[in-house]
């Protein structure tokens, strides 16, 4: 295997890349990124590997979600806080529901670039470059060539994001211990409400608890570990956050990277640069993954075989579960490597409506969750955690749900530029349903 270093993938095939105009610019762009001050900690990184260990061996559960893709227009206290709230009232819910510790990890400050399956597209009769996300260019149709200084945008939009984040735990994000920050209006079955509203009565009374008497746990909302991650898809940027250290190199744009399905060929450049970092890493993994591709990913990824340095996230649809993930288990329990599983329901469920809309049903996304779990249950591994596309905000994207959103209702509230994601009643349905399975399963 060729010696690493943080450029060692440039000279490989790359995929997904924005053709930039000005080298120049660029390469200024970079090293501005690298004279900034890193945006996450070296022991931050290193935790979050510890805990992604545990997680592997069903002692603490992963729950990964936010935005699918961030705007720099959406950069305001009041989206920040509800992203927050939403992943901290899910991941309250199922330490308490289910009575195993939460990982939290945001999609959040620094999920600004997306993959695209085409290089342009069509608007009003005019082939334009296609929107690949604020990282990259504008969804304005008008600035779609890619731009260099969003590079540098993209660091202090994510700087400032963290910045308030932290601010929030710091406080213990105290709006979480009020019972009307708890909306239930979601629960249809009046049996379901009161099963719902007596768990939501037992975390806060737990949580008042433990800060009463100074205990620190696992569910306290006064001490938060709180992790970021994005896809490592912008080459040139990943590379700038890169620092070495004595213990090696490490990406300081944020905690967890992964690579998408779109970008994880052995043979290029996204699997080589990803190699050599000490972050705990991620890989999606579709129908395309061939159970023998899986074991050199897991080799390749994690030649030492290091307990929490190698989550795979499965993405196949709820109707190729069965036919896909027995195989993946297979293959990894041959190789005997120590990986995290985790399920990302969303993306093998996108589907366009009539009226050309992307969509996905909460329906297809329980089915498949629920058959990832009959499926590591049966063949003796264990599911980590689960990976959403979703905001705190009420947004008609995915149908389906508490609400019962029809493919006609979409256009209500249909903000997203790229991917659809569950709203809050959506997100919080599904958390509490998670927890019902993980603690019957227990």
């Amino acid at each position: 295997m060729r010696s690493w270093t943080p450029s060692s993938w440039r000279g490989l095939p790359i995929s997904q890349q924005p053709d930039y105009s000005d080298p120049n610019a660029v390469q200024a762009a970079t090293e501005r990124l690298q004279a900034l001050p890193p945006l996450v900690h070296t022991g931050e990184v290193d935790r979050l590997r510890q805990q992604l260990a545990r997680a592997s061996r069903g002692e603490a559960f992963v729950l990964q979600g936010g935005d699918c893709a961030e705007r720099f227009v959406d950069l305001n206290a009041q989206a920040i806080q509800d992203k927050l709230k939403i992943l901290l009232q899910m991941s309250v819910v199922l330490t308490w529901g289910a009575r195993i510790p939460v990982i939290r990890v945001a999609r959040m400050a620094g999920q600004f670039a997306k993959p695209r399956s085409k290089p342009t597209e069509i608007l009003d009769g005019v082939e334009v470059p296609t929107y690949r996300g604020d990282h990259i260019n504008s969804h304005d149709p008008s600035d779609r060539q890619p731009n260099p200084q969003r590079l540098v945008q993209a660091y202090f939009h994510a700087a400032t994001t963290l910045n308030y984040v932290r601010a929030l735990l710091g406080g213990g994000f105290a709006d979480l211990r009020h019972p009307q920050h708890w909306d239930l209006g979601f629960v249809r079955e009046p049996s379901h409400r009161a099963e719902y509203q007596d768990m939501v009565s037992r975390i806060l009374e737990a949580v008042d608890f433990m800060e009463a008497v100074g205990a620190d746990s696992e569910g306290s909302l006064s001490r938060v570990d709180f992790f970021t991650s994005h896809e490592g898809l912008l080459l040139p940027y990943e590379e700038a956050m890169t620092v070495q250290t004595p213990t090696g190199a490490y990406n300081l744009g944020a905690h967890f990277l992964w690579i998408g399905d779109r970008t994880r060929k052995l043979d290029q450049a996204h699997v080589e640069y990803f190699r050599g970092i000490r972050n705990p890493i991620g890989v999606k993994c579709g129908p395309t993954m061939a159970p023998d591709e899986l074991k050199r990913v897991c080799e390749t990824l994690n030649p030492d075989n290091e307990p929490g340095r190698l989550t795979l996230i499965t993405r196949y649809g709820a109707g190729r579960v069965q036919e896909l993930l027995p195989g993946h288990i297979q293959a990894v329990q041959e190789c005997g490597a120590h990986v995290t599983w985790s399920c990302d329901p969303m993306h093998g469920n996108t589907r366009s409506t009539k009226q050309g809309l992307k969509t996905r049903d909460v329906s297809n996304i329980l089915g498949e969750l629920s058959a990832v779990m009959d499926g590591h249950r049966a063949a003796g591994s264990v599911l980590g955690g689960v990976h959403f596309e979703m905001t705190g905000d009420d947004v008609t994207e995915c149908v389906g749900g508490p609400q019962g959103l029809a493919d006609e209702q979409l256009a209500e509230s249909y903000e997203t530029f790229c991917d659809p994601r569950l709203n809050y009643a959506q997100s919080m349905e599904i958390a509490f349903l998670i927890a019902q399975r993980l603690r019957r399963d227990a």
